[in-house]
């Protein structure tokens, strides 16, 4: 079961929710299909996109209760080189510039299987991971040794943590702001377990790259929320939090890295109020720069349709690289089953051996794309690129080409 639609906006509460785009009814993108479940129909949930015309957040209508799609989850996020590499380079940059040593605590909202806290703990500096998935959070301690809370993360927890004790000098929350209800609530409980002094870094798809790029395939049910910095400020400094800094990063296909702090606690940067400004040209709260979106995105799937079917009918055989939730959600909004794809690999052991959602694809394990040789394999975490490309330079020597889907259909 699903919650009510929200009749206003998950941040701001105004009732002006103008439609974006609609993907129809999806499957959970993460709920891949065990071989005993393949009877049994996926549960399909809309999928619509609007915008608060009133504070600017691009959100989707439907609420699928988070239990639903995170107690037991199939993202490791140290399956990505990419994602480890990026982890790395910044905290030994926050360390540095923060000059963090064992008196310090760092906590990590929705920290996965310890990927990132991992680089604090090898320095010294006490950690604490709390994570909602359990089997996600038991990699995380029985491997890395990574001290973790299995809970979703809310103001309650935070006041429990400060009665025990403990208040944060650091707080990252990467790719976790998207995947709570309401946003307003997680933002508070920062304000909460954040020490004085203390700096929370928080990264977020950014809404702009997504509409540039048609990163449509980035919306999906556990991403309730997408963002601009005009959209983040009054859900940080509602809760007394300041954005003082901002950057944007390639990660996730680019993305916002916000660092906010208790208000008036530290000097905001000219990279917020020159971001700001550039935001102001494109009316983040207004239509219009959403306008032609879903549009592009139809000329895309005729696009990538037009490749996969000519290629199958000359006899080719396709498989695609990454059963990741923007694959899923590529694959059933343009139709793409196994009539055109024959198989999907993937690094993680937890996806191989299930069945893409909707779909019914089979997940294998990505030596197959050497053992097999398709002809063509569809690059579903393009976002990813560089890394898949590098990895399987012997299936592309060997003959094999890539299918990159977005922002335009490109073999490689």
């Amino acid at each position: 079961m699903t919650e009510p639609r929200p009749a206003s906006c998950r941040s701001c509460a105004a009732k002006d929710l103008h439609p974006v785009f609609s993907l129809g009814r999806m499957p959970l993108a993460n709920a891949l299909v065990p071989p005993a479940n393949l009877s049994e129909p996926d549960p399909l949930y809309p999928l619509d996109l609007v915008l608060c015309q009133n504070c600017g957040l691009v959100q989707i209508t439907e609420t699928v209760p988070p239990d639903a799609m995170f107690s037991d989850y199939p993202y490791f996020s140290s399956m990505s080189q990419t994602m480890l590499d990026h982890a790395g380079e910044l905290v030994r940059r926050v360390i540095e510039e923060r000059d963090l040593g064992p008196a310090t605590l760092v906590v990590e909202v929705a920290s996965n299987d310890g990927y990132l806290l991992q680089y604090y703990k090898a320095a010294g500096i006490p950690v604490l991971g709390i994570e909602p998935a359990r089997n996600v959070a038991a990699v995380a301690e029985r491997e890395r040794g990574i001290a973790t809370l299995v809970s979703f993360f809310t103001p309650a927890v935070a006041r429990t943590l400060r009665k025990e004790g403990k208040r944060a000098d650091i707080i990252h929350a990467h790719n976790v702001l998207a995947h709570v209800p309401r946003p307003r609530e997680l933002v508070a409980g920062f304000a909460e377990l954040l020490a004085p002094g203390g700096l929370v870094l928080v990264e977020v798809p950014y809404v702009k790259t997504l509409i540039e790029r048609l990163e449509f395939d980035t919306i999906y049910h556990e991403h309730y929320s997408y963002f601009s910095l005009t959209a983040l400020q009054p859900i940080f400094a509602s809760n007394g939090l300041e954005i003082v800094d901002v950057e944007q990063v390639p990660i996730h296909g680019g993305s916002l890295r916000l660092f906010a702090a208790h208000a008036g606690s530290a000097p905001q940067s000219e990279r917020v109020r020159a971001l700001l400004a550039e935001e102001a040209l494109w009316h983040p709260r207004e239509p219009g720069f959403y306008t032609a979106f879903a549009e592009k995105i139809a000329t895309l799937r005729d696009d990538l349709l037009t490749v996969l079917r000519s290629n199958k009918a000359e006899g080719k055989r396709i498989a695609a690289y990454g059963a990741s939730a923007k694959g899923c959600i590529l694959l059933n909004h343009f139709g793409i089953g196994p009539d055109l794809v024959d198989f999907v690999v993937d690094r993680s052991p937890a996806k191989q051996g299930r069945y893409v959602p909707g779909m019914r694809i089979p997940i294998r394990p990505v030596e197959a794309l050497a053992d097999e040789m398709p002809d063509l394999a569809l690059l579903l975490v393009w976002n990813l690129a560089q890394e898949v490309l590098s990895q399987q330079a012997s299936y592309r020597t060997q003959g094999g080409r890539f299918i990159i889907p977005l922002p335009v259909v490109r073999l490689v």
